[in-house]
């Protein structure tokens, strides 16, 4: 089945930078878009950046700069570099993936049990 699993988050003064991973399992995964997604709770869960099948990536205007998406098919693991944190960029990080070329939806079929960043 398919499994997506985070890691990579942390606690880190604004300015500083983390690097999430997320490995993959279950799928043929260079069939599949994948995207990162951010919530605070209370809030709507947020698309932050995602990356389709060929390779395109689409940043939300709040990391754009800031953040670089990146995939390693041969580790089936998809990355995302921050930088410049902020504590706005405070969240519970989660990765998603489906069968599509463009993760451009929310309603994605499969999600990671989520990672946390603290900005501070």
């Amino acid at each position: 089945h398919v499994q997506l699993v985070e890691s990579g988050g942390g606690s880190v003064q604004a300015g500083g930078s983390l690097r999430l991973s997320c490995v993959a399992s279950g799928y043929r995964y260079a069939s599949y878009c994948m995207a990162w997604f951010r919530q605070v709770p209370g809030r709507e869960r947020e698309g932050v950046v995602s990356i389709s099948t060929d390779g395109i990536s689409t940043y939300a205007d709040s990391v754009k700069g800031r953040f670089t998406i990146s995939k390693d098919n041969a580790a089936n693991t998809l990355y995302l570099q921050m930088n410049r944190l902020k504590p706005e960029d405070t969240a519970m990080y989660y990765c998603a993936a489906d069968f599509l070329q463009y993760c451009n939806t929310a309603h994605l079929g499969y999600w990671g049990q989520g990672t946390q960043v603290t900005v501070s």
